[in-house]
């Protein structure tokens, strides 16, 4: 694609970046074919290629105007289109860089601001979300019918195994998941237990930055990335085997520290060993034996939900699903896998009315299978799923998990 940008901004390493990225696009389109967005309004500039135009324009000094701003922010960053792209086009890189330079020129208003400024004072900070979370609960029968269903079922963790092994890893508590979930990472550390690996976690780490990141707030999203480079750097300095995610979202956003902290001189070296390190949990348990976990799967039917931010941020098609099955579940069909399910962060609760129509799609598709639970790899997904879902949703690793009676999975 021919594009001129204009010189202030293709001085910075941003701007030199998003005209490479423009220039390697061919206008094929075959990124229409698979957005989401795109397909339920059939409006060219709600698809990556409409969106590309509109970023260029944008990057030219063109005016820009709020509904230049509204087709970007309908974007799921789902990345399905740099999955289906034959140009290799990095059209997530080149979103984010089009959302900072549509906002600088369009500022949205103070309410606007005031949600997301909530969202990123919130949300990130586990003791804060906790708080948030039991006042919601005491309260959940004030709240419309609407809203109940969207708290997260409380379960048990159950115990976490000592660090007993010589294989150690570390492991990202994260901040929503934590919170909400936090039997996702329990069941994880009894699982490599078995298999002879020590989860750690560091006591310092945090959000990974991901929810500051993709609403503009990017310096606060490095200063995330940088304390997590902090907390697990004695470790790696030590020789902890990986980093290991059990979020794919935030797998995803670790898995560019190194690019994203490139140009800081002080971080570079350290985000970028930090993101060689970093795997997701699929990516470890593929090179293992499991038979030593005696998966109670008995042919059980399971609808996985593969998140967007596995199978197209990370390119993982098909590890967790490699995993379940070897273990003994049996996977249900589902139409369109590669659809995204509407969560994406903060896309549920900015974009509210979309994302339902994209859940209501997903759950569909899922169900369509008769299976008897849906697993997810990403706690945005299944708290999304869980509010639509008539079965429980459970992230995969659970799956797996055969601790003590009394803290196993109903499925």
């Amino acid at each position: 694609m021919q594009t001129s940008v204009v010189d202030a901004i293709k001085a910075t390493p941003q701007g030199r970046e998003a005209e490479a990225i423009l220039r390697s696009c061919v206008h094929c389109g075959f990124c229409t074919a698979v957005c989401p967005t795109y397909q339920v309004s059939g409006d060219e500039l709600d698809g990556p290629r409409g969106r590309i135009y509109l970023i260029k324009q944008a990057l030219e000094g063109n005016v820009v105007s709020a509904k230049t701003r509204l087709h970007l922010d309908r974007c799921l960053h789902c990345l399905a289109c740099e999955t289906a792209c034959p140009s290799g086009v990095r059209y997530g890189r080149l979103a984010e860089i089009g959302r900072e330079a549509v906002e600088e020129q369009v500022p949205r208003t103070p309410s606007a601001n005031l949600v997301r400024r909530a969202l990123r004072s919130v949300v990130p900070y586990p003791r804060r979300l906790g708080a948030v979370l039991r006042v919601a609960r005491r309260l959940w029968r004030l709240f419309p019918a609407a809203w109940r269903n969207k708290l997260p079922v409380q379960r048990p963790a159950g115990p976490w195994p000592a660090a007993r092994h010589a294989r150690k890893m570390l492991v990202l508590d994260g901040c929503v998941q934590s919170v909400a979930a936090p039997a996702t990472n329990a069941a994880a550390a009894r699982v490599l237990d078995k298999l002879g690996i020590s989860l750690i976690r560091a006591e310092n780490a945090g959000c990974c930055g991901a929810l500051s990141y993709h609403l503009n707030a990017r310096s606060e999203a490095l200063q995330f990335m940088r304390r997590n480079i902090d907390a697990w750097w004695p470790y790696v300095e030590a020789g902890v085997e990986a980093i290991v995610m059990t979020a794919s979202g935030c797998g995803a956003m670790v898995k560019d520290y190194g690019a994203l902290l490139q140009e800081d001189a002080a971080y570079a070296a350290k985000a970028s060993r930090i993101a060689a390190l970093t795997m997701d949990l699929g990516e470890i348990l593929t090179k293992e034996d499991l038979s030593s976990l005696e998966v109670a799967a008995q042919g059980k039917r399971v609808a996985f939900q593969s998140p967007c931010t596995l199978q197209h941020g990370q390119r993982l098609s098909g590890v967790v699903e490699s995993i379940l099955t070897r273990c003994g579940y049996q996977l249900t069909p589902a139409a369109d896998p590669h659809l995204c399910c509407g969560s994406a962060g903060s896309y549920s609760i900015l974009q509210s009315a979309l994302s339902q129509q994209f859940l209501a799609a997903k759950i569909s598709s899922l169900l369509a299978g008769e299976p008897t639970l849906i697993a997810t790899a990403n706690i945005g997904c299944q708290l999304h799923l869980q509010t639509r879902a008539a079965l429980p949703v459970r992230h995969w690793a659970e799956l797996l998990d055969h601790p003590p009676t009394g803290h196993h999975i109903s499925i």
